[in-house]
């Protein structure tokens, strides 16, 4: 979940206790999710919703896709923006790394392939419990963790993620081992649901001041048939 800045901005639509709790729940779900389900989950009216929803949109803290269906009218799907910076800063998430640190620190002092470990068990927890096919979803999680990735396919077979944002930058001042193992640990996980037949190819942690951390990954595309 991302944490959301304290600001009295009254320009900040995240000021609106509905709007936050929207941004915080699509956070919390990291995949898309449409207008009714998240009107159901906060007991509140699809309409209204969608005008909270809209309002995100036009601050770039959201992005929304339209899901044609067989039957009835199209439905828009909604999920964090890649880039969203909520309260005009880079997105932190230091309530999820703090649980996460305890969990992996329960036997005492583990080793950095426990911490990795622990990390790939949370990237299952957060990842849609349903394979998927393309890209697009791995990139919902990231963004719904704050790392703000950008995607570029270098080839047919073999992706490039670039984290432009460090939602954890002091922790990983403190104790970069710690902290980039348990990432790349929540990565393979969110790879093992996302994209079971992929493989992590490289993990290469940057200065998280600047961040721009390269993740590559292996196999989420078939290889193109030969002639």
């Amino acid at each position: 979940m991302l944490d959301l800045p304290q600001t009295s901005d009254p320009g900040d639509a995240l000021t609106q206790p509905t709007r936050a709790h929207l941004f915080r729940l699509l956070g919390e779900l990291g995949r898309p999710a449409t207008t009714v389900e998240l009107a159901e989950r906060l007991d509140l009216h699809p309409n209204g919703v969608r005008v909270h929803l809209d309002r995100l949109e036009r601050d770039g803290l959201l992005v929304s896709t339209t899901e044609s269906r067989p039957r009835g009218r199209p439905r828009d799907r909604w999920t964090i923006a890649p880039d969203a910076r909520p309260g005009g800063r880079p997105p932190a998430g230091y309530q999820d790394l703090a649980r996460w640190l305890s969990r992996a620190l329960t036997t005492g002092r583990p080793s950095l392939r426990a911490i990795e470990a622990t990390g790939r068990q949370i990237g299952h927890e957060l990842a849609p419990t349903e394979p998927q096919h393309d890209d697009a979803p791995l990139v919902t999680s990231l963004a719904a963790l704050g790392f703000q990735p950008r995607i570029d396919a270098d080839d047919d077979t073999t992706l490039t993620v670039c984290l432009e944002n460090c939602p954890y930058t002091e922790a990983v001042v403190e104790n970069q081992a710690a902290i980039c193992t348990l990432h790349r640990g929540i990565t393979r996980g969110l790879l093992d649901i996302l994209h079971p037949k992929a493989r992590l190819a490289s993990f290469e942690p940057r200065d998280p001041h600047t961040a721009g951390c390269i993740i590559r990954i292996a196999g989420t595309r078939e290889a193109p048939e030969r002639a």
